[in-house]
Order: C-alpha cells, then sequence, then structure tokens
C-alpha cells in the first residue's frame, strides 16, 4: 500500500472515529439526561472546577449566553452548584456535584475504560508514545482551527 493510500484510509478512518466519538457522547448524554455539549461542558467543569462561567466560556468557545443556557440544565438535573463569588458578587463559582457525578457518570464509563486499556496495552512503548503525539497534534490542530473559523 503506497503512502498516499494509508494517509486517505487514516483520514477516512479520523471522519469515523469523530462520528464515532460523536455519537457515543450522544448515547451518554441521553443516558444522563444531557444534550452532548452539556455533557462535554460537564466533562470541562470536572477538569476546572471551581470555575467561573466566564472561563467555561473561553475554554469551550460558547457564548456567556449559550453557558447561560447550559448551566441552568445541568444545576436542573443536580450535576453542578453555582456559588457567588465572596469577593465579586457579580460572579458565580460553578461546582461539580461530585457525588451524584460519580453515581451516574462514572459507572458508564467504567467497561469502556477497561476496554479501552485492553487495548491500549497491547501496543508496545513506542508506538503508545507515537499515537499519543499524534492525538496531541490532533486535537491542537482541530483547536487552532476552530478558533481560526469562529
Amino acid at each position: 500500500m503506497s503512502i498516499n493510500q494509508i494517509i486517505n484510509n487514516l483520514t477516512e478512518e479520523l471522519r469515523n472515529n469523530s462520528t464515532a466519538t460523536i455519537m457515543f457522547h450522544q448515547s451518554i448524554g441521553t443516558k444522563l439526561g444531557l444534550n452532548p455539549t452539556d455533557h462535554k461542558c460537564l466533562d470541562v467543569i470536572l477538569k476546572n472546577q471551581p470555575i467561573t462561567a466566564g472561563r467555561l466560556s473561553e475554554l469551550t468557545g460558547l457564548t456567556t449566553g449559550a453557558i447561560t443556557g447550559v448551566l441552568d440544565r445541568l444545576e436542573k438535573v443536580g450535576y453542578i452548584i453555582r456559588v457567588k463569588d465572596p469577593q465579586d458578587k457579580r460572579r458565580v463559582i460553578i461546582h461539580l456535584n461530585q457525588e451524584k457525578a460519580e453515581k451516574d457518570i462514572l459507572p458508564l464509563f467504567q467497561t469502556f475504560g477497561k476496554e479501552l486499556n485492553q487495548l491500549l496495552s497491547s501496543y508496545d512503548e513506542k508506538e503508545l508514545q507515537t499515537i499519543l503525539n499524534f492525538i496531541k497534534q490532533s486535537n491542537c490542530l482541530l483547536k487552532d482551527f476552530t478558533d481560526k473559523n469562529a
């Protein structure tokens, strides 16, 4: 197989992976009573908590108005708690409801996580480093493209 054929096949599989990832998160979101955007915003909150609505807007690229809707929906189903910033009453700090997240979300990812670890364990250290570098560079490319076209 030529290098061009391999690149074409890899590009096609990346498209398939993107679609499968979106459908995966749609399924998880549905089980949690969330849409995919709310679900992924919850993930950003988890990784960056405590966080302000403004910072969440910056990290996701969503408008502050869209973030307000996301936070309203996440609060309604009990995944976040909003607390007024004691230093600046105009700001709201968002905290994850850790207990609810662990109860509802972690079980949905446990089987997938085990299977993914099995898959990754089939590669040697050098292959894993190559995969890691590729994923990091792909993520940077996606972010840069998004930022330029937002």
